[in-house]
């Protein structure tokens, strides 16, 4: 009989060549739309976090929209999002970094997280880490505390896990599907 994580993660599909050639994208909105793999997503962040007396949930444009809300909610705790630049209305604090295809920028409404805030930050995939360093850095430029990054998948190959954590060191990092 397969685990409830084992039917969660036969779901995720790998679409060959996309967004450019070479690059295997990891599709997650088959486990987004099945209420059985969203419900054990939840539970295995909310029971990894539960000692981390967070305050906030901060998901990563776009598909860190998807997962980081929805388990905000189910957490009981506010979402904060951080977009790509020019999406937010009110002033923000910016930061440019590379990715495993490109350059990108991100942003935070400067008054979105307190200095007694200790932030979840999650996202779909931990690929080149470039993505997850500059969504910190601004959790940070906010005076908040990272508590935690929360993945679905860790595509350790590229090497994200290791440039996140050699910024931020103190900070639990948890991968849901383990490590692919």
């Amino acid at each position: 009989m397969t685990s409830a994580k084992e039917r969660a993660e036969s779901l995720i599909v790998e679409i060959p060549d996309y967004p450019t050639p070479g690059v295997v994208f990891k599709d997650l909105t088959p486990v987004f739309a099945n209420h059985d793999a969203m419900t054990f997503v939840f539970d295995a962040c909310a029971t990894h976090f539960a000692d981390s007396r967070l305050t906030a949930i901060a998901g990563i444009e776009a598909r860190g929209f998807i997962f980081g809300a929805a388990l905000a909610g189910h957490m009981g705790l506010g979402f904060v999002p951080i977009r790509k630049a020019g999406k937010l209305p009110r002033q923000t604090f910016r930061v440019d970094y590379s990715l495993e295809y490109g350059t990108d920028s991100v942003e935070i409404h400067t008054d979105a997280l307190r200095s007694s805030d200790n932030v979840l930050l999650v996202d779909d995939v931990l690929a080149t880490g470039g993505t997850a360093t500059a969504a910190a850095q601004l959790i940070e430029h906010c005076n908040a505390h990272v508590s935690g990054l929360a993945v679905l998948l860790n595509l350790s190959f590229l090497g994200g896990e290791r440039r996140f954590r050699d910024k931020f060191p103190a900070t639990d990092v948890f991968t849901v599907f383990g490590d692919n």
